[in-house]
């Protein structure tokens, strides 16, 4: 992202994207266009992740943007393989979400740890998908009622567990319309 005086890469990064997610809430955007312009956005304005992740924010912003690559590469994976074109380009997607997926995930566990594991919770969330049943968790914040994260990662999982931040029983998410929503 190109750096401007007075512009603050976060609030502009965010505010774009609460728009997007308002536009999703209205039902003005099915959730693959969501992904599509939020995947737009990031090539479009250049952004890439910080390599040094100090504080919180940086923490939630490096999970976004990996979150939304990761899914940006599902999505082109499901479309190569629904046309059945060409293999290679499909596992390509696949490494490519796996990889983001990780360094969501990474980035999740860096913000958790900056905030020293208090007020978070973790918990299974009840999905529509069988794909995800008893896998998907929703981490929440809460001194950061707005951010929601979801992880389906073993290692992540073990860890909450080991710091006694993850509750068992399967809740409803806080955004249980954009979890359940295919794309």
């Amino acid at each position: 992202m190109k750096y401007v005086i007075g512009e603050n890469k976060f609030d502009k990064f965010f505010k774009q994207r609460e728009s997007l997610i308002l536009q999703f809430k209205k039902g003005d955007m099915t959730k693959k266009e969501y992904i599509e312009e939020s995947y737009n956005y990031i090539k479009y304005m250049d952004i890439t992740p910080f390599k040094i992740v100090d504080n919180f924010n940086k923490a939630i912003y490096n999970y976004q943007y990996y979150n939304m690559m990761a899914k940006y590469s599902y999505l082109k994976a499901r479309e190569v393989r629904r046309y059945n074109e060409h293999a290679e380009f499909y596992r390509e997607y696949i490494e490519k979400a796996n990889y983001y997926y990780y360094k969501k995930d990474q980035n999740t566990l860096k913000a958790i740890q900056i905030l020293d594991f208090y007020d978070v919770e973790a918990y299974y969330v009840k999905v529509t998908s069988d794909y995800l049943k008893d896998k998907l968790f929703e981490i929440i914040f809460t001194d950061y009622e707005d951010i929601i994260l979801h992880s389906k990662s073993e290692w992540l999982l073990k860890r909450l567990k080991e710091e006694g931040v993850f509750k068992e029983g399967i809740r409803k998410s806080l955004i249980e319309n954009y979890i359940n929503e295919k794309y």
